[in-house]
């Protein structure tokens, strides 16, 4: 029937994934942290302290993480409600938000080392959120049924 969307899917199973989604990224975030700054010696470009932890830096960038993996959450339901091929919309918006997050840090004017380590653990991030939230869809649109 027109109108309608072209896949049922279970609300609370999308926003639960979305949900474990956004501590795995923030978890991710503190990894990232902990490599650059505490193997490696390069700090990620947040606000700076606290040695290989980072103080509120590593706090602040584990947040934006989850805040990101909740807003691509939100977006992800917003395209299953309203457009048709909700998952290639998902994916293409989502690598060039990943991209825009990679490139920023490389344009600005800092250390060397940090702008890689902060592009290379935002391109981490946004392949992470990305591709969990797609198994996320599929899972949520499988429990809910195909209907034409």
């Amino acid at each position: 029937m027109a109108g309608e969307p072209r896949h049922r899917f279970v609300v609370s199973r999308l926003w639960a994934g979305g949900c474990a989604t956004a501590l795995v990224a923030a978890l991710a975030a503190i990894v990232v942290i902990l490599v650059a700054s505490g193997l490696f010696g390069v700090p990620v470009l947040v606000p700076s302290g606290g040695g290989a932890w980072g103080g509120i830096g590593a706090t602040a960038y584990a947040a934006c993480a989850a805040v990101a993996a909740l807003a691509a959450t939100g977006l992800l339901h917003l395209l299953l409600i309203g457009t048709p091929r909700a998952r290639s919309f998902f994916v293409s918006i989502m690598l060039l938000l990943t991209a825009i997050t990679v490139i920023v840090p490389l344009s600005i004017d800092a250390d060397l080392g940090a702008r890689i380590a902060t592009a290379a653990g935002n391109l981490f991030l946004g392949v992470l959120i990305t591709g969990t939230l797609s198994g996320v869809l599929h899972s949520a649109i499988r429990a809910g049924r195909l209907v034409r």
